[in-house]
């Protein structure tokens, strides 16, 4: 039996796709291919100038760029040279980037002409003075200008086309020392480190293997049963362990075409080209997250209301009587449900769905979801106009799919059947596996569980446990065996689009900043802002009032939201925490979090979970659009009774 690596999958499609299209980008001229055959054969040229400028067995190799093909053949070139892939964030701030790329021992960093700025003008904090930056863009006016701008010498400079020929020029050298990387790697080395998104300072570098990419590709494969000679367009950025895993892997399992959204210009020079690369590349399937989806669905509705009302009222009753007929997709509803939904849904379908899936293309069948929990009323929505998002769920550690709603299998609200290959148990907090129906922390096990944390055993030996992997995700199966995720043990906070942050540095800043605030507790799960729970130092409100000398509860609400945000006039705080985590909206709990009321532990942190679920009216209150003046009275009715 071959080894299951990252090389026989690359060897494997550049046979037997060969002449195939795997990887398709823009430039001036329209799109440029690339066949698995040239894929591998760039690659093997780009891992010959590796070890032609000194990359040894384990080097550390980090790639910050926009998706496009080399993004994909600097990975494989450098699993060829021998390397370890680090692939970083796109979303990074420049402040950020300088800690993962010393601590992964980086040696040599790929970028692009849209990412040289953040990598240049925080130069002077990467510890390994020798680090080598290969632009995968060509020479331009831009870099010359941003070289000078920071006083950069941008001799220092090496451009991906010079790689590729330095390669080259030196191949017949390299390849037997190529070949023999090739022959002794195991199954158990690490391909890629990929950061958590830690907040303080600290993020986590998880260590994939070559096994733990090949199962789970493999895996999905199997699941979805993928046809061969399909495509797909690449939106979400390819750091992503999602589009990293069912994008790059999996195409090479299936011989997919990668199609790249056009990047040139920049992040929103992307955005304004997905419509038109879409009906370029007519995709059969696409891999989204809620936000991208939450986008589409607000087009869509403004495009209708356009058309006028009658358009509009056809749309709105097709869609709520497909909605009925789909029920939630596993359980069907009774025929007298679809024969009384036939009419509205059939005159939608042909008169405006249709044409509404055009905006994906003539190919397009379904999306894939992931990155961030999808809300059902998304799910409903695309099903009913006939392109369904299968969701699925997974985290970086576990490579990272574990379970996934499919064409075959799929219940709306749920997050799919667990994946082949692994097993995966609910557990109480002692570690116990619970009933079905019952919630606790998911754990899995599987070929698929990420090797560990790069250089953090204490991190890897709280995760992973026996050689299961505990995630800090609360969920539980249904009667159907279909995975529900309700949540995070873990203090995450978790936007939209799936980025994540932690929130104890932030909550420690507003406590400490504020004398009328005695516990915060910040919350976002999948949402588009940030809110807070907060309770009081009952004493110095009361001192508050006397010396306002008896003012009325509206204007000690408004002092509670300015105490909210007091943080921010610190200098050690100022700009420290992305606007997006700071939260927008709070309500004050009447009692503190204590040990008593168990929400409160032993070692005196707040237990996020039952604090969510006891206050899950509040929290819902804060993000429900028809609430409007809902969440400010009930503050007021809360001040009001323990103060005036």
């Amino acid at each position: 039996m071959s080894k299951r690596t990252i090389f026989e999958m690359i060897n494997r499609a550049a046979e037997k796709y060969a002449d195939k299209t795997y990887l398709s980008q823009k430039d001036d001229y329209g799109w440029v291919s690339t066949t698995f055959s040239q894929a591998r054969e760039k690659a093997l040229e780009l891992a010959s100038a590796l070890i032609e400028t000194g990359m040894v067995y384990q080097d550390k190799i980090a790639i910050l760029s926009e998706a496009k093909a080399d993004w994909i053949i600097s990975e494989f070139g450098a699993l060829y040279s021998g390397a370890t892939m680090v692939p970083l964030s796109i979303k990074l701030l420049p402040e950020e980037i300088p800690f993962r790329i010393n601590h992964s021992d980086t040696k040599l960093f790929f970028i692009s002409e849209n990412t040289l700025e953040k990598v240049i003008s925080h130069f002077d904090k990467y510890e390994y003075k020798f680090l080598k930056l290969v632009v995968l863009d060509q020479p331009s006016e831009k870099i010359k200008r941003l070289c000078k701008k920071y006083n950069f010498d941008e001799k220092k400079l090496i451009y991906i086309e010079d790689l590729y020929k330095l390669g080259k020029d030196n191949f017949d050298k390299n390849l037997p020392k190529i070949k023999d990387i090739e022959k002794n790697i195991s199954e158990d080395d690490v391909v890629t480190i990929s950061y958590t998104s830690g907040t303080t300072g600290n993020p986590k570098g998880i260590m994939l293997t070559h096994l733990n990419y090949y199962s789970n590709s493999h895996e999905a494969v199997n699941t979805f049963k993928i046809k061969e000679n399909i495509s797909t367009l690449i939106i979400l950025p390819t750091d992503h362990s999602f589009a990293h895993t069912v994008g790059i892997y999996t195409g090479l399992v299936k011989g997919l075409s990668l199609y790249f959204v056009d990047a040139r210009g920049g992040g929103m020079n992307a955005l304004k080209n997905i419509p038109k690369n879409l009906v370029e590349a007519n995709p059969h399937f696409l891999l989204t997250v809620p936000a991208l989806t939450s986008n589409f669905i607000n087009k869509i509705k403004e495009g209708v209301q356009a058309k006028g009302s009658m358009i509009e009222g056809i749309f709105n009753r097709g869609l709520e009587a497909a909605i009925r007929r789909n029920g939630d997709g596993y359980t069907k509803p009774e025929n007298s449900v679809r024969i009384a939904t036939y009419l509205p849904y059939i005159l939608a379908e042909k008169l405006i769905f249709k044409k509404l899936r055009q905006i994906w293309g003539k190919n397009i069948e379904f999306f894939v979801g992931g990155g961030a929990l999808l809300d059902i009323k998304q799910q409903q929505f695309y099903t009913a106009i006939g392109v369904p998002v299968y969701q699925g769920y997974g985290l970086t550690e576990a490579t990272p799919i574990i379970s996934t709603n499919t064409p075959f299998q799929y219940k709306m609200g749920t997050s799919g059947k667990v994946l082949g290959g692994m097993t995966c148990k609910i557990c109480d907090e002692n570690g116990v596996e619970v009933k079905k129906g019952e919630r606790g922390e998911i754990v899995i096990q599987g070929d698929n569980v990420m090797k560990g944390y790069y250089k953090n055993p204490a991190a890897t030996e709280k995760t992973l446990k026996e050689g299961w992997l505990y995630t800090g995700d609360l969920g539980y199966f249904d009667q159907d065996d279909f995975l529900v995720v309700v949540g995070r043990s873990k203090a995450l906070l978790i936007s939209e689009d799936g980025e994540k942050y932690s929130p104890e540095e932030i909550e420690e800043a507003i406590v400490n900043s504020s004398e009328l605030i005695h516990q915060v507790m910040i919350y976002n799960d999948h949402n588009k802002f940030t809110t807070a729970l907060i309770t009081l130092e009952e004493a110095k409100v009361k001192q508050w009032i006397k010396k306002q000398g008896n003012p009325n509860p509206e204007k000690l609400l408004g002092e509670l939201g300015k105490e909210l945000l007091l943080f921010r006039q610190q200098p050690e705080f100022k700009g420290k925490f992305p606007s997006k985590w700071i939260p927008s909206h709070f309500q004050v709990i009447e009692d503190v979090f204590s040990e008593e009321n168990h929400l409160i532990n032993s070692t005196l942190k707040m237990v996020r979970h039952k604090i969510t679920e006891q206050y899950k009216d509040r929290i819902e209150l804060m993000y429900n659009d028809s609430a409007q003046d809902a969440p400010k009275k009930k503050n007021l009715e809360i001040l009001s009774k323990k103060f005036f």
